[in-house]
């Protein structure tokens, strides 16, 4: 798996770099500050508005999206090289990357299911009930979620997990008794869920990669919500993890 951010958020981060540089966060607001990095302040998506921004070549069910385009469970979301798209289904956000391709299940625009075929997608979910649990899977993991923020790639071989904050109970899906309870406050146990066990298990700890804490403020203020951190006080723009 890259461990590198992708070009067009390398390019956002290199922006607040330099606003860090200059003590932007201390002297400009913050709304400022968001604008620099996505063209424009995020806030609650408007009824009947799926998508907040699209870059290159973005399609859902194979049709060429545009910022008009609604997004529902039984869509299929597909992201070209060099593009992303960012969008909302209901309570619940998304921030898809380059060559991705993600399938979302669900009615009334409620979520039941996710399959994150390939690719990378970080997300963000309305609480939920005990009976409402999300499934998400990619091709070595299934993962439930009820109410939290997640970071996920997907490989045929590999699935990289972090549970940015919230519950996520964590299976393999070829020994589902292999299974992972986290519970996290701020990126506190990334996991590797892999197709060949490692020490007798196929999840093992990760390092943080290739996600950022404004990217998740700006998921949870297109559903009208806020990050349970504060992030101006612990704003971070590269892994804090080295120990791996």
């Amino acid at each position: 798996m890259d461990e590198q951010l992708p070009p067009e958020d390398e390019l956002r981060r290199q922006i607040l770099v330099r606003l860090l540089t200059v003590g932007a966060f201390s002297s400009v607001p913050l709304g400022l500050v968001e604008a620099a990095w996505w063209g424009s302040r995020p806030k609650k998506m408007p009824e009947g508005k799926s998508i907040f921004t699209i870059e290159g070549d973005v399609s859902v069910n194979r049709q060429k999206a545009t910022l008009d385009t609604i997004v529902r469970p039984g869509d299929t979301v597909e992201t070209g090289p060099k593009s992303q798209a960012v969008f909302v289904v209901g309570a619940d956000s998304f921030l898809m990357r380059s060559n991705s391709t993600l399938e979302i299940e669900g009615s009334n625009f409620l979520l039941d299911s996710l399959r994150l075929v390939t690719g990378q997608v970080l997300s963000v979910f309305g609480k939920r009930s005990f009976r409402q649990k999300l499934a998400v899977t990619t091709q070595t993991a299934t993962i439930g979620i009820r109410g939290t923020g997640i970071y996920m790639e997907s490989d045929p071989d590999l699935t990289y997990l972090c549970t940015c904050y919230g519950s996520t109970e964590v299976r393999s899906n070829d020994n589902p008794d292999d299974v992972a309870y986290i519970n996290a406050t701020h990126h506190d146990d990334p996991k590797y869920i892999s197709n060949k066990p490692v020490k007798g298990s196929q999840i093992r700890s990760a390092p943080f990669i290739n996600h950022t804490d404004p990217e998740l403020k700006m998921l949870e203020a297109l559903v009208g919500r806020e990050v349970p951190f504060g992030l101006e006080d612990d704003i971070y723009l590269n892994p804090r993890r080295d120990d791996y």
